[in-house]
């Protein structure tokens, strides 16, 4: 008998992921380029299994039904183009090599075109849940070859999460690297919600000088709320977790934050879409300052601060707090839908903003509640522009703009950085203002460089400049957007 598909890379994501495919009924042929790992997975935790353990790309190729499909979860970049020069030799028409690791999309794009033109399917698909989702279900978000699709949609949707009617956290996403594009919006938005939850932390214990069981407690509240996600819960357990000496584990933690890349490739493709993705990007800028420990030692004992000094009422601090969260929260999200909008422009992509929603309702690190909002809000208006013009989120975050206000306030006058959280109000407060400060800086960009403006009383796509020290000429700079 057959293998129904196969795996290239037993680390901890292929080793839960093959597991969860042969619960399901299939048939999985593995392979690993350190044999060894192949032979303790049949040995151990495949003992017994329908698993099919090869040594060579041509014992794993040969193990596989027609068409064959090989799904590859190795380190992103190189290493996944020298695997697939490595298969296509032993691969026939329209045989389908699937991409499951956190490649950049462009690489996707690429791939998909390359793999395209040598009679075969390609496959990126974005796969999030960490070790746990992989064994017990994943979000995940294929794009690539569409005829691909068919061949893999069973097996891909029955190891998936499922939310409410069973229906799976799985669907096809677009052409080529809508997949690995989505999945870096969803990797950037994770960056955002790590960073504002580790922020409220970081108030109720250097503001607020509250235990950790008593901080634990808040976010217990708070999953029982709007807030309801899986990194809540997670800080939650985290906060109670006890050292071997019984202190809290979390403080012993060295706070020099770590990442792997895909945060920074969403606030590079924000860049080069023209999308103010400023949340994301300030959590990227956050981890980047963590890891500057040494510098930020050194500057603690030369710079002083104000004192920190909370006199208010600490339960509707905490209400805030919670408002703060929730506010920006949605910040981050509008601006990553928003980041997805103009690349499905750029890209010739039909994404389905309700679809990704429920694709991340469950299985993935940001599942929460509040998804299911935001799959309802495009569900009412596909078209909608930007998630804080539904009316629902609209009245949710007037409501929550006072708390986040004060919180913001809060931390400034104590000294307290909260990136994430004021640059989201900062936001906030910019795309509610119908006129803002640029008609000045377009005045000084024509005033040193000619660089023209458009004026108020004037059809918009008109361009002016003016002669502002008389020593000028009437030229003017070409007008351009970079």
């Amino acid at each position: 008998m057959k293998a129904d598909i196969a795996l290239i890379g037993l680390a901890v994501m292929g080793e839960n992921l093959v597991l969860n495919m042969e619960s399901k009924g299939y048939n999985v042929a593995v392979y690993n380029r350190s044999t060894e790992k192949v032979d303790r997975f049949i040995e151990g935790r495949g003992k017994g299994k329908n698993f099919v353990g090869t040594h060579s790309i041509e014992e794993l190729v040969a193990s596989l039904e027609r068409p064959r499909k090989v799904m590859m979860l190795v380190k992103a970049g190189a290493p996944v183009d020298a695997l697939i020069e490595q298969l296509i030799p032993h691969l026939e028409e329209g045989d389908i090599i699937i991409d499951g690791g956190n490649s950049n999309y462009v690489d996707s794009v690429r791939r998909t075109k390359y793999v395209e033109s040598k009679g075969l399917l390609f496959i990126g698909t974005g796969v999030s849940g960490g070790e746990e989702g992989a064994l017990l279900g994943p979000s995940m978000m294929p794009g690539g070859s569409k005829e691909a699709w068919p061949h893999v949609k069973d097996i891909f949707q029955s190891i998936a999460a499922k939310v409410e009617d069973n229906v799976p956290c799985c669907d096809w996403v677009g052409a080529d690297g809508a997949g690995h594009f989505v999945k870096m919006v969803h990797n950037g938005i994770e960056y955002g919600d790590m960073q504002i939850i580790s922020e409220a932390y970081f108030l109720m214990k250097n503001l607020l000088g509250m235990s950790h069981d008593e901080m634990a407690d808040v976010f217990e509240e708070w999953n029982k709320s709007d807030l309801d996600s899986y990194l809540i819960e997670i800080t939650r357990d985290i906060l109670r977790y006890k050292d071997e000496d019984g202190s809290a584990l979390v403080e012993k933690i060295l706070d020099a934050a770590g990442q792997k890349g895909t945060g920074k490739w969403t606030g590079i493709s924000a860049l080069d879409l023209g999308v103010p993705l400023t949340l994301i990007g300030e959590s990227v800028f956050a981890r980047v300052l963590s890891s500057q420990k040494d510098l930020r030692v050194e500057a603690s004992k030369q710079i002083a601060g104000p004192a920190i000094e909370f006199n208010g009422d600490k339960k509707q601090f905490l209400k805030y707090l919670g408002d703060a969260l929730y506010a920006a929260k949605l910040v981050s999200y509008a601006q990553g839908y928003q980041l997805m909008q103009e690349a499905a422009k750029a890209n010739n992509w039909e994404l389905n903003y309700g679809d990704i929603a429920l694709m991340w309702r469950g299985g993935c690190i940001i599942r929460s509640v509040f998804l299911g909002k935001i799959k309802e809000a495009f569900d009412k208006n596909a078209t909608l522009e930007n998630l804080l013009l539904d009316p629902y989120f609209k009245e949710k975050v007037e409501a929550a703009q006072a708390g986040w206000r004060n919180v913001v306030a809060a931390a400034i006058t104590n000294g307290l950085a909260i990136p994430a959280l004021a640059s989201a109000l900062t936001y906030f407060d910019g795309v509610r203002t119908e006129q803002l400060s640029a008609n000045m800086l377009q005045a000084q960009r024509d005033y040193f460089g000619a660089h023209t403006y458009e004026r108020t009383d004037k059809p918009r796509g008109e361009f002016f400049h003016t002669n502002w020290t008389g020593r000028g000429g009437d030229t003017a700079s070409t007008t351009y957007n970079a």
